[in-house]
Order: structure tokens, then C-alpha cells, then sequence
């Protein structure tokens, strides 16, 4: 699961980073609302922690914004406001759960694992197909005409992205963003190891999708 954490006091952001990382997650992390929505903007993540108290544009304006994307990606709203019509702003704004600081790690983990297994609208989802392609973004399958391989998770995510876009020449920083995230220090040539590499999964499902350069921009499924 890949997670945006969003929470300005810095100590408490690394040791949240540091059980959800044990826990099996990948967690990208960020201080401040602005930052947050341009993760956002992404949608790489199969969940967002959101501290509601942030500087700038606070949590509740990140999360409107959100919602009025169509994102459906779930929320865990955390603050030190315990209030109810806290809680009730915060859930009626679009968060999925709310948990009030200071809380115990294995109630956050619980909560992440809870908001994990539920149906996710946006984001990961668990059955894309395009052309005789069906790939499981969950499980990290392809499959085609009756066969079926596994995929690395970076695999898995580049070629959900393409087949969302068909036919559309999406640019490399465009795909730098989504799989890796903005600002990840990344070679370029990792890009196109894991373009290769997906191009031998088709091959080896005798797949009829290709997915083409375009030079000096970018790449696209046809």
C-alpha cells in the first residue's frame, strides 16, 4: 500500500513514516497543504493521512479539494481536536476516519489496515482493462487470453497508468510522478528499463497491446 502522509510536526511524521514503512507500506511524506494537493494531483496513493492543522492551506481545504476531484481515495483525518463538530466538519469534508492525537501506534495501524481493505474509486483500482489486457492493480497480475503472469509493483503501476490513457501520449514526467512520485531521485533510464520490461510481459502473453515511444516525450498504449 502506498500511503501520502501529511503532517507538519516533523518528529511525529518520521515516527509514523517508521511504523508504516515495518508494517509493509510505502510512504511518501509531506509538511504543508500546498504540497499535499500537488501530491495529489498524482493519484498515486491507495491512502492519505491528513493532518487537519496544517500551515497554509489546512487539512479540511486539502481534502475539499480532494473530493471535488472525484477522488474516492480513503482519508484518515488526524488532529488534536477532539471535539465533535471537529469530527463532523472533518468527516462531512470527505474523511473516511478520524483519529485524535496523541493516539497509540497500534490504533493508527489498525485504522491504516481497516481503511486498506476497503474498495478503493480512485487510485488502485482492482480490475483495469484495455484491449484483450485485464491487469489486477491489487495482486500485481496481467493477463491476456487466458494467461496470466505477476508483475512487479512498478511494473504494475506504469502499465495501469498507460492503460487508463489509451491512446494518449502520456510525457515522462508525467509518468516519473505518478509511479515514483514528484520529487523521487530517480535515473531516467528507470523509465525505460520498466517500459522493456513490460514489453516482454506482452510479448511472453502473446498480447496484441503494444506500447509505443514517442521520442523526446513520452509513451502511449495502442
Amino acid at each position: 500500500m502506498r500511503i501520502l502522509l501529511v503532517e507538519d510536526d516533523l518528529d511525529l511524521c518520521e515516527a509514523m513514516r517508521v511504523h508504516l514503512t515495518r508494517e509493509g507500506c510505502e510512504v511518501d511524506c509531506c509538511h504543508d497543504g500546498e504540497n499535499a494537493s500537488r501530491w495529489l494531483t498524482q493519484q498515486a496513493h491507495s491512502l492519505v493521512i491528513l493532518d487537519r492543522m496544517l500551515p497554509g492551506l489546512d487539512g479540511v481545504s486539502v481534502l475539499k479539494r480532494l473530493r471535488d476531484t472525484g477522488s474516492g481515495v480513503p482519508v484518515l483525518m488526524v488532529t488534536a481536536l477532539d471535539g465533535i463538530g471537529d469530527r463532523v466538519s472533518g468527516l462531512d469534508a470527505g474523511a473516511d476516519d478520524y483519529l485524535v492525537k496523541p493516539f497509540a501506534v497500534e490504533e493508527l495501524l489498525a485504522r491504516v489496515r481497516s481503511l486498506g481493505r476497503r474498495p478503493v474509486l480512485w487510485g488502485a483500482d482492482p480490475g483495469v482493462t484495455y484491449g484483450d489486457l485485464v491487469l489486477d492493480s491489487t495482486r500485481h497480475r496481467l493477463g491476456s487470453a487466458g494467461k496470466s503472469l505477476a508483475l512487479s509493483k512498478r511494473e504494475a503501476q506504469l502499465l495501469e497508468i498507460l492503460m487508463k490513457s489509451p491512446g494518449t501520449v502520456l510525457p515522462r514526467p508525467v509518468l516519473f510522478a505518478r509511479v515514483w512520485g514528484p520529487d523521487a531521485p530517480v535515473e531516467e533510464a528507470n523509465l525505460d528499463n520498466y517500459v522493456h520490461f513490460l514489453r516482454k510481459r506482452l510479448t511472453e502473453l502473446g498480447s496484441e497491446v503494444r506500447i509505443k515511444t514517442v521520442r523526446s516525450v513520452g509513451y502511449t498504449l495502442c
